[in-house]
């Protein structure tokens, strides 16, 4: 059986909409797109390509499938590390409206989320893996089956934007597993899910 993985780029107010560029997303009058772009150097290339190595599919949430099929289809370089596990590797996407994807190796998963995602991780050898995809991540996470969280935190702060976990996420224990800083001071952290917080008093 697979794990399920997240990786997940945010800022220090825990902004994580369009980092890769100003036309990525622009709902709601976001007008900050590209805020990920400055801190991309060798250590954060290298971490990235690390996690992509460790894939055996993709599970992608409608806006972030649609916002990598406008673009990784086209990178047709079979040395290119993401763009050939994106293009070569099955896909899945959650959605009751997407009914012809253009992008090739695409399933359209349209039934109980529960219960096609744990079909999927036990037909997955290695990883099952959630890149962005915000709303699919907090359902993932309420279901209780995202497995391992990577968080990239950048060195900025937006002021507005969607934010990853907001008000009313399903309350999650994490084990701290692994953590570096980059050169230009991203951190990149891992966590294991741990079940549900505990609480106590000082």
């Amino acid at each position: 059986m697979g794990k399920l993985t997240l990786t997940s780029f945010v800022t220090l107010d825990g902004v994580h909409q369009a980092p890769g560029g100003p036309d990525e997303d622009r709902s709601d009058g976001f007008e900050q797109g590209g805020w990920s772009v400055p801190f991309g150097d060798e250590d954060f290339g290298r971490f990235v390509t690390g996690v992509f190595d460790r894939a055996d599919a993709f599970l992608l949430g409608r806006r972030t499938y649609d916002i990598f099929a406008s673009y990784w289809p086209k990178v047709t370089d079979p040395a290119d590390p993401i763009a050939s596990r994106l293009n070569s590797l099955p896909k899945y996407v959650p959605s009751s409206t997407l009914t012809d994807p253009g992008w090739s190796g695409t399933t359209v998963l349209g039934g109980d989320l529960a219960e096609e995602v744990t079909a999927l991780k036990q037909n997955t050898g290695r990883e099952l893996q959630v890149h962005g995809s915000g709303a699919l991540a907090r359902s993932l996470l309420a279901l209780d089956l995202v497995d391992t969280v990577h968080l990239l935190t950048f060195p900025v702060v937006l002021g507005a934007g969607r934010r990853l976990f907001t008000d009313g996420v399903v309350p999650t224990a994490f084990r701290h597993t692994g953590g570096s800083t980059t050169g230009t001071g991203v951190t990149l952290h891992t966590y294991e899910a741990a079940g549900r917080p505990e609480y106590g008093s000082y």
